[in-house]
């Protein structure tokens, strides 16, 4: 817990940020290590422990406690079809894994779920030919695909696919020394969206330097005046210093906000359960927007499981 406490500037490295990734999971022994000291009647350790579990409570608390709701009427919306003509849409981000990712199961999940705005990552040509074999262009017409990587291969390129038709339309939006970041401007409710699609470099060894400029980058936006979406695998989680120094005051984590709790999406497919949220929607505070209802999704050949939720112009 005390690693979370680190300001950004000293919470670099590889280590710190594998380890504070995993700080969720702390509740599930601080609630067990409260109820022994319960039952064993240890009044100090009991103590301890309901102040550890308080302090982990402060600091994710919009995790349980909702600040941003879509109203009935867009969830009935979303839940009925696909529309370009009302204030609310389904979205959804996903890791591809180096295009091994099943593409006629995110078709699918495009279809059933009425996805209005898909950002996929780690795209290669052959894996965009697989989707638009699978259908997706007949669900989500509109895409566009960012360039190659201008420093560091990130494992593929970033897409977005969307229902209504896009304008400004960026193959690279910001210079980034990883995965190029595309970025599209469509309609919603009205209201005109930046949709931004990003995948900063994960702190593996010899790479942190791009994992801090890589989440820096994608903070700046906050310079821009427009009603940012922005999707992807951030490779960081709320509990990371320099994702929340990236949201400042400008930007919201959907998932923080919903107050429907934790949305683990990292590692898929494997014998260990999803432990972390490094997938996310993140969208800009104040301009009235809100995104809730969330879920998760396994998706076969990849390691991380889609991120989706209901966005809807309030106002």
């Amino acid at each position: 817990m005390a690693l979370r406490c680190l300001p950004a500037s000293m919470a670099n490295g590889r280590a710190v940020p594998e380890l504070v990734s995993l700080i969720p999971i702390i509740f599930v022994p601080l609630i067990v290590c409260l109820a022994l000291a319960v039952l064993w009647r240890r009044r100090v350790l009991a103590v301890l422990t309901v102040v550890a579990l308080a302090v982990m409570g402060w600091w994710h608390a919009g995790y349980f406690i909702p600040s941003a709701r879509v109203s009935a009427v867009a969830q009935t919306a979303v839940a009925t079809a696909a529309s370009a003509e009302d204030n609310a849409a389904r979205i959804m981000t996903l890791n591809t894994l180096a295009g091994r990712a099943s593409a006629e199961e995110i078709v699918k999940i495009v279809r059933e779920q009425h996805v209005e705005i898909l950002c996929l990552q780690e795209l290669s040509d052959d894996f965009a030919a697989e989707l638009s074999a699978a259908g997706i262009d007949e669900l989500l017409p509109y895409h566009v695909i960012s360039l190659g990587a201008s420093g560091v291969n990130n494992g593929g390129r970033n897409g977005i696919w969307t229902l209504t038709p896009m304008s400004n339309i960026s193959q690279n939006l910001l210079p980034i020394q990883t995965s190029s970041m595309p970025a599209v401007t469509i309609t919603i409710g009205g209201r005109a969206l930046r949709v931004v699609g990003v995948h900063p470099n994960s702190p593996v060894r010899g790479a942190q330097d791009l994992w801090e400029e890589g989440l820096s980058t994608i903070g700046s936006l906050s310079d821009y005046d427009h009603a940012y979406i922005i999707m992807g695998d951030f490779n960081s989680t709320w509990d990371h210093a320099r994702f929340r120094e990236l949201l400042g005051t400008s930007f919201v984590d959907a998932s923080e906000q919903a107050g429907e709790g934790f949305h683990m999406t990292y590692p898929s497919n494997s014998v260990i359960p999803s432990l972390v949220e490094i997938d996310h929607i993140v969208y800009v505070r104040d301009a009235g927007l809100a995104v809730s209802d969330l879920e998760t999704v396994a998706v076969s050949g990849t390691d991380h499981r889609a991120l989706l939720a209901t966005l809807e112009v309030q106002s």
